[in-house]
């Protein structure tokens, strides 16, 4: 009989060996192959399952002696090597797979399983390399298998259990799998000392049954996973549509003055906001806020600054008094977060203007009779950091033809891929070289550059809100 006619005569004899090592090795792709695709943190599961099962279909596929005689022969002692690793180390996979399950203190004892399945599967296979006895490690990784089931196993029966250490609450696949291969292992244990022969097809079956069981559950997890980020989305979108309604609809027509504003958020709600207090037909007060953080609490608290805001027309000709009672109002329900503003009060019939701000970038104004670029600081502490602080008030004098930038720190602090900001000095350079467009021009320019400057493929930093007046 030649050499071939061997290998095939062994594969038939071993032909179930070869199927079931080829069904794991399947659902180990399959499994990694989802788990890549989601790319989320519940598909973790699914990664702890899909080594699990590959590394059981290695170690059956190479206990074959018709694929091992198959291979060239300077690739056994690899596959030997292979084999050790995955009997060692397939109890390292199962108990990651378990530690995705598992709350409290039961996640705790798992996770010092796992250190002890870590530090046998390392003695093991040291003890392999250097060509010395690893039965004692076998026999430790023995215990170790029986006892992680055994512990699953109660915590899925035990309702009170469950509920208190398990990620699921319904888990009925999970306990059916873990009742069934818990029952075989139990059987083939009885089955061994009194010299009952098992076919090992049983074996195969009742651990894939199990397996399936462990990635049906990672499945699961999943889906809730996913369902519950779905309904975020949807709550995130009706929180975008409520935080653009407490903007402005449209801004004000103001005799001699033209006005432009644009509102970006990084995320879906965003902590900017800006604001028109018309006080009568010549004077309005003009409101930008940043809140620290970003997302749903500053978005939250840019909501209370909305009906701060309304409080305070009464005062809505002292920049320094409309910004003192706003960081009283607000001071109580920062929680730890802080609020930049800045506000300006224009009069365009005396074309005087009075502004103040807390913590806030600059304010830019271009005086065009002069053809030059000012940065007004009148800075006082950010709103939140005590109850009553004071604020400087800066008067100014407007000439036809003036412009006037309010804006948020998200104007300046983009960076590129090379690290480097945005920055004061290109807005402003902005602002001069386009001093004869619109208000509404220049804003589009601003966001062409930072648009430009900003690389696609980079997260935003922060939201841009910008504000710019023209007096006419």
């Amino acid at each position: 009989m030649n050499g071939e006619t061997q290998a095939v005569s062994l594969l038939r004899g071993e032909l179930q060996i070869v199927v079931a090592a080829s069904f794991f090795l399947f659902i180990s792709l399959i499994a990694l192959l989802i788990a890549m695709v989601l790319r989320r943190r519940s598909s973790r599961l699914l990664i702890w399952v899909g080594l699990w099962s590959g590394m059981f279909g290695f170690s059956q596929l190479f206990r074959s002696q018709a694929v091992v005689a198959a291979l060239p022969a300077s690739f056994v002692p690899a596959c030997r090597l292979l084999i050790v690793a995955c009997n060692y180390l397939i109890i390292v996979a199962g108990t990651l797979a378990f530690l995705e399950l598992t709350l409290g203190v039961l996640r705790r004892f798992v996770q010092v399983q796992l250190i002890a399945g870590i530090a046998i599967a390392f003695g093991g296979i040291t003890c392999y390399l250097t060509k010395r006895p690893e039965n004692t490690f076998l026999i430790l990784n023995l215990w170790l298998a029986p006892m992680l089931l055994a512990i699953l196993l109660v915590t899925l029966c035990v309702p009170a259990l469950s509920r208190r250490f398990l990620v699921l609450a319904r888990h009925r696949v999970l306990t059916v799998g873990t009742l069934v291969f818990s029952a075989e292992a139990l059987w083939a244990n009885i089955a061994r000392p009194l010299n009952i022969e098992e076919p090992v097809t049983y074996s195969y079956i009742c651990f894939a049954a199990f397996l399936l069981s462990v990635g049906y559950t990672g499945l699961e997890m999943v889906l809730i996973d996913e369902r519950r980020l779905l309904s975020l989305d949807n709550e995130l979108a009706i929180a975008r549509q409520l935080q653009f309604s407490i903007l402005p609809e449209r801004v004000p027509d103001i005799a001699n003055l033209k006005i432009a504003a644009t509102y970006q958020p990084m995320t879906a709600v965003a902590g900017d906001f800006y604001e028109f207090l018309p006080i009568d037909e010549h004077r309005t007060g003009f409101l930008i806020a940043d809140v620290s953080g970003h997302g749903v609490p500053a978005a939250l608290i840019a909501a209370m600054i909305k009906v701060a805001a309304q409080s305070l027309n009464a005062f809505a000709t002292e920049p320094d008094e409309v910004l003192c009672r706003l960081g009283s109002i607000l001071s109580p329900h920062l929680r730890g977060q802080f609020v930049s503003a800045s506000y300006l009060c224009i009069d365009t019939e005396s074309r005087t203007g009075r502004y103040s701000a807390a913590g806030h970038p600059p304010l830019l104004w271009w005086r065009s009779s002069q053809n030059a670029l000012a940065r007004v600081e009148s800075n006082g502490l950010l709103l939140g950091v005590l109850p009553d602080s004071q604020y400087p008030v800066c008067s100014l004098q407007f000439a036809p033809g003036d412009r006037v930038l309010l804006s948020t720190d998200g104007v300046t602090e983009p960076e590129n891929a090379r690290g480097e900001a945005f920055g004061d000095s290109t807005l402003e350079k902005i602002v001069r070289d386009n001093a004869s467009c619109s208000a509404a021009e220049l804003t589009q320019r601003v966001l062409d550059q930072l648009q430009g400057w900003h690389e696609p493929n980079l997260q935003k930093h922060d939201d841009i809100t910008l504000l710019v007046i023209d007096v006419l």
